[in-house]
C-alpha cells in the first residue's frame, strides 16, 4: 500500500519509532515535528496498579483512544464512559482528558489537529462487530486478513481514521508491530525501508507502498491510523492504488493509500 504519489523520497531513518509501548503512563512517540508525518500523532497509554491514572489535554487535536487490551475509565470534560477491550472513544479537541484503571489498559492514541469541533463519540466493539461496512475479511489466498475500522465513517471526525487488522499465519498484509518483514518504498527497485519489526514497533508510511509478511506459522496483528491532508474532505478509508503488476489476476495486491 502507498501513502501518496511515486515522486516522493522517502527518508529510512524516521520511518520507524522502536519500542512505542515500553513505558508506562502516557507517551506520544511520532508528531509531525519529529517525523515525516503532517498532521498524524501517535502515543500509548499504559497504565496498571503503579501508574493507575493519568491526566491531560486535547489542546488542537481530536484524539481517538483504543483499548488493545485491559478496560479503564476514560472523563471528558466530566463526562465519565467505561471502556473495555477494543473499545474505543472520539474526544474533541479542547478537552480535558482523566484515564483511569483498577486492572491494567493499554490504549491507542491517535490525534490530529484540526480547526473543526466534533462531537464525543464512544465506539463500542460489540455494535462495531455486527457491521459488515466496519468488520471485514480481505485479500485472498496467502493475504488474507480481517479488518476492524474503528474510526471511520461510523464516527464524525475531521481527520483521523483508525483500526486494527489481523492476519492469518504467514500471509502478507499491511504494516506490523509484530515480529514479520516490513518494507515502505516508492520505487520498487530501490526500497527505502526494508526491516524486521518487533512488537512495539511503529512504521511510518508517509509515501510508498508498505507490504508486510508474517513470519511462517505466526500472523502480524497491527495497528493502523491514518490522517486526512483536507480536513473532512479527504478524510476516507479504502481509496487505494495497486503498484503496478500485482493486480487481482496476479494473486497478491500492494495497494497505494492516497
Amino acid at each position: 500500500m502507498s501513502t501518496s504519489n511515486a515522486t516522493a523520497t522517502l527518508d529510512a531513518s524516521k520511518l520507524i519509532f522502536t519500542g512505542t509501548a515500553s513505558r508506562r503512563g502516557r507517551y506520544v512517540s511520532v508528531t509531525p515535528a519529529n517525523s515525516e508525518m503532517a498532521h498524524l500523532y501517535y502515543g500509548r497509554v499504559i497504565l496498571d496498579a503503579g501508574t493507575p491514572r493519568v491526566a491531560f489535554a486535547t489542546e488542537a487535536r481530536e484524539t481517538a483512544l483504543l483499548s488493545m487490551r485491559g478496560a479503564c475509565s476514560i472523563t471528558v470534560d466530566g463526562t465519565r464512559t467505561d471502556i473495555g477491550l477494543h473499545d474505543a472513544i472520539y474526544i474533541p479537541r479542547g478537552s480535558s482528558v482523566v484515564v483511569e484503571t483498577t486492572g491494567e489498559v493499554d490504549l491507542v492514541e491517535c490525534a490530529a489537529e484540526v480547526s473543526g469541533t466534533y462531537p464525543l463519540q464512544v465506539i463500542r466493539y460489540a455494535e462495531l462487530s455486527a457491521d459488515p461496512k466496519l468488520k471485514f475479511r480481505a485479500g485472498g489466498e496467502a493475504t488474507t486478513r480481517d479488518l476492524n475500522i474503528v474510526i471511520g465513517d461510523n464516527v464524525k471526525a475531521g481527520r483521523i481514521l483508525m483500526g486494527f487488522t489481523r492476519s492469518q499465519h504467514g500471509n502478507w498484509t499491511s504494516w506490523p508491530p509484530a515480529f514479520g518483514i516490513q518494507l515502505v518504498y516508492d520505487n520498487p527497485e530501490r526500497p527505502e525501508f526494508a526491516a524486521v519489526v518487533h512488537d512495539g514497533d511503529a512504521v511510518l508510511m508517509p509515501s510508498g507502498y508498505h507490504p508486510n509478511v508474517a513470519a511462517p506459522g505466526h500472523s502480524i496483528n497491527f495497528i493502523w491510523m491514518m490522517a486526512a491532508h483536507k480536513e473532512v474532505e479527504d478524510r476516507q478509508f479504502g481509496v487505494v492504488n495497486v503498484q503496478p503488476g500485482f493486480g487481482s489476476d496476479s494473486g497478491i495486491g500492494k495497494e497505494s493509500r492516497k
